[in-house]
């Protein structure tokens, strides 16, 4: 196979196939930037709508970084994986502190930037600036995987190694965007993990998978361990018409985002015991459970969670973010005013009676 030939025929597809997406075409590196920090690990389609209102709320770079944290993470609830709107907020500030507000172009000073690794940092190199770089995220290498039937899990060291060599070996010079662009709608519409629509694949010449009739051998894939189940429990604790809202500490697991108390049931415990243990250990108070609000369901990456929320009564004690960065009595009706996470917004909409955002 000739590198050439690989590459002029995935191109000529991707110029009648390609997707239309808001970032494309853009002139403004920003634009992919942040289209790049939404789309690590969460599929396009989701994107689009947050990518929208992301750059009417902060159209530049500068906007972005004088931004309130509140903001930016209310402008990312839904989006999951908190991490990166953290990351995006503190590159945009190290983009104006360090670069003159101008997103660097190389490889090393973008890998620079909070939260971006050598995919991110590839991406916004050849989609933004030009460059000959091949960006190989997890849909790109089942591509790739299925195109040179691949023995490795392309997601270890070695596996990656040998496809991004191979990957830069097809690479058109100065056409490296276009190039990682069409595999990337490649993998979306044609290339899917399951059932691939080889017969409208413009790669088939090349691909050693379809040519063996192994498509569903590759990626080979090393077994992961079952996803662990924890029970948390949490308190709506009232006030007139306000409930108690904590923030949860800005490293970690949802950084920054506002909850209601609570946390996860040690062995033996109760669900109640659990909260009244929990309250006293987070707030400094003593409570009495009551009713139960409802029971509410999230999977992570790496685990999932059932929530049991309950009314609660202070029965002693003043509340005190003695495990938190802060609180805040809340009125019910402003509760869409405080960035959530998923199951605390569906609490949220259990006690206000709305639906939760998709």
């Amino acid at each position: 196979m000739k590198p050439a030939e690989f590459s002029t025929r995935l191109l000529d597809w991707y110029v009648k196939h390609g997707r239309s997406l808001p970032w494309r075409g853009s002139p403004d590196p920003y634009a992919v930037l942040v289209s790049e920090y939404m789309a690590q690990q969460t599929r396009v389609e989701t994107v689009i709508p947050y990518y929208l209102r992301w750059m009417e709320q902060f159209p530049t770079l500068q906007a972005l970084a004088v931004a309130p944290l509140d903001a930016v993470l209310k402008a990312w609830e839904g989006l999951g994986y908190y991490a990166r709107a953290h990351n995006l907020h503190r590159a945009a500030r190290v983009v104006m502190t360090e670069y003159a507000g101008i997103l660097p172009s190389n490889m090393e000073d973008l890998r620079r930037l909070p939260g971006v690794g050598d995919y991110t940092a590839a991406a916004v190199a050849s989609l933004a600036f030009g460059a000959d770089q091949a960006a190989l995220d997890g849909n790109l290498r089942r591509v790739l995987a299925r195109v040179t039937a691949l023995p490795l899990d392309p997601r270890t060291p070695q596996g990656q190694r040998q496809l991004t060599d191979y990957a830069r070996g097809l690479l058109p010079p100065g056409r490296a965007g276009d190039f990682n662009q069409a595999l990337m709608d490649l993998s979306s519409l044609v290339c899917l993990p399951k059932k691939p629509r080889c017969s409208e694949c413009p790669l088939t010449d090349f691909c050693r998978a379809y040519q063996e009739n192994r498509q569903a051998d590759f990626p080979v894939k090393v077994k992961k361990a079952p996803v662990p189940t924890i029970t948390v429990t949490a308190g709506v604790l009232r006030r007139g018409d306000a409930v108690l809202l904590t923030r949860r500490p800005a490293n970690g697991l949802l950084g920054g985002m506002w909850e209601f108390p609570g946390g996860k049931q040690e062995p033996g415990e109760t669900l109640p015991e659990c909260l009244v243990r929990e309250l006293r250990e987070e707030l400094d108070i003593e409570v009495s459970v009551g009713k139960e609000v409802g029971i509410f369901r999230h999977a992570y990456s790496h685990f999932k969670v059932v929530l049991h929320a309950f009314e609660c009564q202070i029965v002693s004690g003043l509340p005190r973010p003695l495990a938190s960065d802060s609180l805040e009595w809340v009125p019910v009706e402003r509760l869409e005013e405080y960035a959530m996470g998923k199951i605390d917004r569906m609490i949220a909409g259990e006690i206000t009676g709305k639906d939760s955002p998709a």
